[in-house]
């Protein structure tokens, strides 16, 4: 059987897994990097934690005879895609990629455009406001640097410690989150300003609607830029994809 493996970490990546494995021509492995504490079942075996850079990761793929490699990562996980990249060429196998579509401005939309999370605390302004923060529990450090604003943060997993702030609430759920009840979040507490990254994708696109109807302004972290690598915006093509490029009437022997 080929051997896959899939750098995951996000929904489509255990769809992925999952399409996959109904082959039953594949040997899968999906790695998660170990951040959330409690992440969802996987349909298939799943290695936790990092490989060593780029190098640890084509001894990996090497030892482990490993026939393809899919990076179906978060869109801004941008060092781990450009360790893939490095490492599929070091291993001298195939690299693709998922890559969902970020989402559009549409009519409506406040939104101001930010290269990191830094330039969205300053973007926050010096005035006091009301801000809804819709990311990783690791990228929240720096509005310590912002006390003056009233925080409501939402994660998948607890922030721990809690942040050195004089204003701020948790919630802790994990999506998808439908747009009628990210309205009545954010009125129930008066939330002015939404910090979000532009993850695209449906499970998290209902408080992007939400503030567009609310009229609220947005502080939209644009994306990194990630290698140049054969990629495919959904689960479907992927899958299609490596069925095509591996099929079943050439199975590597054992």
């Amino acid at each position: 059987m080929h051997s896959i493996l899939i750098l995951g970490g996000t929904t489509e990546a255990r769809q992925l897994a999952g399409r996959l494995a109904a082959l039953k021509r594949f040997r899968l492995e999906l790695s998660l990097a170990g951040r959330t504490k409690t992440p969802v079942e996987q349909p298939v075996p799943v290695r936790t934690g990092g490989f060593g850079g780029a190098e640890g990761l084509a001894r990996y793929l090497g030892a482990n005879r490993i026939d393809l490699m899919i990076d179906a990562t978060h869109p801004y996980a941008a060092r781990i895609s450009a360790n893939a990249d490095t490492a599929a060429r070091m291993a001298e196998i195939p690299l693709v990629a998922l890559r969902r579509p970020g989402w559009n401005r549409e009519p409506g939309d406040r939104w101001q455009e930010v290269e990191s999370v830094e330039q969205a605390v300053v973007s926050l302004g010096t005035a006091p406001r009301r801000a809804f923060l819709a990311l990783g529990r690791q990228e929240l450090l720096p509005f310590e640097a912002a006390p003056q604003h009233r925080y409501l943060v939402r994660s998948v997993d607890a922030v721990e410690p809690p942040l050195d702030l004089l204003d701020v609430r948790y919630i802790t759920a994990r999506g998808p989150f439908a747009e009628e009840d990210e309205i009545t979040l954010l009125r129930d507490n008066r939330i002015e300003v939404i910090v979000s990254k532009n993850s695209g994708g449906a499970a998290s696109y209902g408080k992007i609607v939400a503030a567009r109807k609310l009229g609220l302004d947005v502080i939209m972290i644009r994306r990194p830029v990630l290698p140049d690598v054969c990629s495919f915006e959904t689960v479907e093509a992927l899958a299609d994809h490596v069925a095509q490029a591996f099929p079943a009437d050439q199975l590597r022997g054992e």
